[in-house]
């Protein structure tokens, strides 16, 4: 059997009713209803979760580009490639360097030093399942960042593998407005 056949695409007619409203909203703030948000609403519980989290890693103190870069290290990483092409464009919509987004798709070490130590702390947090080395946290805290930074780099590792890991398990396609990020 197709994974369709487990995960089915919901529309919010279809989708269990306590989806319905992340669908909604999800809808009105991005003007489109994503695969993985559909696939996602098989249960209510993952597509609720995935948002909450999300909308606490977007509100903490990182800046937008570090959370950027460490959203593409984790889809880069876990080869979700509905996450790449979606961080590409948010990315490229922020007017972040080429350079730069070539990189994070490349899995690339980076030109800027700080955005660098976010990419270095996040592959050294998911090696180390935690357990990062106190070098890799000084690295990290040399080059402006805090400790309260260090935990949200976590918030932003549990955030990202949820839906990377949901997203390859349902087998979310890319969406038309994502074709010109794709990432193979």
């Amino acid at each position: 059997m197709s994974r369709e056949h487990f995960f089915p695409a919901h529309t919010p007619e279809t989708a269990p009713a306590a989806a319905r409203p992340a669908m909604a909203a999800t809808t009105s703030h991005l003007g489109y209803l994503p695969a993985p948000v559909r696939k996602m609403a098989e249960s209510p519980e993952v597509l609720t979760g995935f948002l909450e989290l999300n909308k606490r890693f977007e509100t903490s103190t990182l800046d937008p580009l570090a959370r950027e870069v460490l959203v593409l290290t984790i889809a880069t990483r876990n080869a979700c490639h509905v996450c790449v092409a979606m961080h590409t464009g948010r990315l490229t919509g922020m007017g972040a360097d080429q350079a730069l987004i070539t990189a994070l798709r490349a899995g690339a070490p980076l030109e800027e030093p700080r955005l660098e130590a976010v990419r270095l702390f996040t592959l050294e947090i998911l090696a180390t399942s935690g357990a990062a080395s106190p070098e890799a946290l000084e690295a990290f805290l040399a080059h402006g960042y805090t400790a309260r930074n260090a935990l949200e780099v976590v918030l932003g590792i549990g955030t990202y593998t949820l839906s990377t890991f949901a997203n390859r398990l349902t087998d979310a396609e890319l969406d038309e407005q994502l074709v010109p990020f794709a990432w193979a």
